[in-house]
């Protein structure tokens, strides 16, 4: 007779489960540095709306009390700032959250998620922990292939991830090819549209999605609080969709997801436009600024409609991204490799203050003209 399987020693997590790597966050220091510029998280050097931090203080004063369990002042702010309707919002403590609760509600063992090669990495981790199967989709030129996108669409594809634009690319597709890529998906696929960096974008052929999150059924769009905003210590995101998957995460979802302080400070940093408008200039003036000084050394920079630029440098001994990345540091410049999102011969690099573009520059410039015996 056949003996019984032995019990497990130890609690063992589901399949699947040890296949996801965790999210590595972008380096916040350069040891012996007293004062580094870190440019390695997208984070705005304007820092917070000084609104958004009166509120937060004032919030201090009652942190023996739950916040409301549904965010109502954060949503109401939300809802006012873009005309829509505050029960079409769900906030999380972050976008990545909302992520995460949009696979957890729609995927399950052999149901598909798509995504772009070089998406945000949480989808991958997403997907996995919900139990279901990431497929990767190919770019074209570092964007988004709508063609290639619906190409890879299954009867087991239940949800598909857009960052527009992308992260770490910078890259963005114009509305129409959003509008075309929705249009070419069965109606139980969900379109995650992610516009974390939305804000920034100036350009004439592109839009957030907003209008065709309120149109469609299968359609929803995720926005965050930590960039332009300046709130990336307090975890504050938002998605705005159809009722029904309002619905199902709000199932999900925990009852005191954010906190107080959080649901002050973000109904506060949204009603504040002069602070947006200052930071939308200040990545306009800068954007471009650095992005041609890159050029002008003789290196690629990826065309960006973000607040980073991506560096790209040759596989060569000496002169690659790593190389590039480790004399940054040594001279307190903090970048972002991005070879977790294939692409090891690139450093992401975040449009900071004044002062940090012009200490990643002049360090570049070192790292170029060493490199070439100068």
């Amino acid at each position: 007779m056949s003996s019984a399987p032995l019990a497990p020693s130890r609690p063992v997590p589901r399949p699947g489960v040890l296949a996801i790597e965790a999210y590595v966050p972008g380096k916040s220091g350069a040891p012996g540095h007293a004062k580094v510029h870190k440019l390695s998280s997208n984070e705005t050097p304007l820092g917070p709306s000084p609104k958004a931090v009166a509120a937060m203080r004032a919030e201090a004063a009652k942190l023996e009390l739950y916040p409301d369990g549904t965010s109502r002042q954060l949503r109401e702010a939300i809802a006012a700032r873009y005309g829509l309707d505050p029960a079409r919002i769900v906030c999380g403590a972050g976008s990545d959250e909302l992520l995460s609760f949009l696979a957890y509600a729609y995927l399950g063992a052999g149901d598909e998620g798509i995504f772009t090669e070089h998406g945000f990495l949480v989808y991958r981790i997403a997907i996995l922990a919900a139990g279901g199967t990431p497929v990767v989709v190919e770019e074209r030129d570092l964007r988004a292939d709508v063609d290639a996108l619906l190409a890879a669409v299954t009867p087991r594809t239940k949800i598909l991830y857009l960052a527009n634009p992308n992260n770490p690319t910078g890259t963005y597709l114009p509305f129409d090819e959003v509008r075309r890529l929705h249009a070419g998906l069965p109606p139980h696929v969900l379109l995650v549209l992610d516009g974390a960096y939305a804000e920034y974008v100036r350009a004439n052929d592109y839009a957030s999605g907003l209008d065709l999150v309120l149109e469609a059924n299968n359609v929803v769009m995720t926005r965050t609080f930590s960039k332009i905003h300046g709130l990336a210590a307090l975890r504050i995101g938002w998605m705005v969709g159809p009722a029904e998957v309002v619905d199902a995460l709000n199932r999900i979802r925990g009852p005191f997801n954010l906190s107080g302080a959080g649901i002050a400070a973000g109904a506060a940093a949204i009603a504040d436009d002069a602070h947006v408008a200052a930071a939308m200039a200040h990545n306009d003036t800068w954007l471009g600024r650095m992005s041609e000084a890159v050029r002008d050394l003789g290196l690629t920079v990826t065309p960006s409609v973000a607040n980073f630029i991506l560096v790209h440098f040759p596989d060569t001994p000496g002169r690659s991204a790593a190389d590039a990345d480790a004399f940054l540091s040594a001279h307190g410049v903090i970048t972002r490799r991005v070879s977790s999102y294939g692409l090891p011969d690139a450093l992401r690099v975040t449009i900071g203050s004044a002062e940090a573009n012009g200490a990643f520059l002049a360090a570049l410039t070192a790292f170029v003209q060493d490199e070439r015996g100068a």
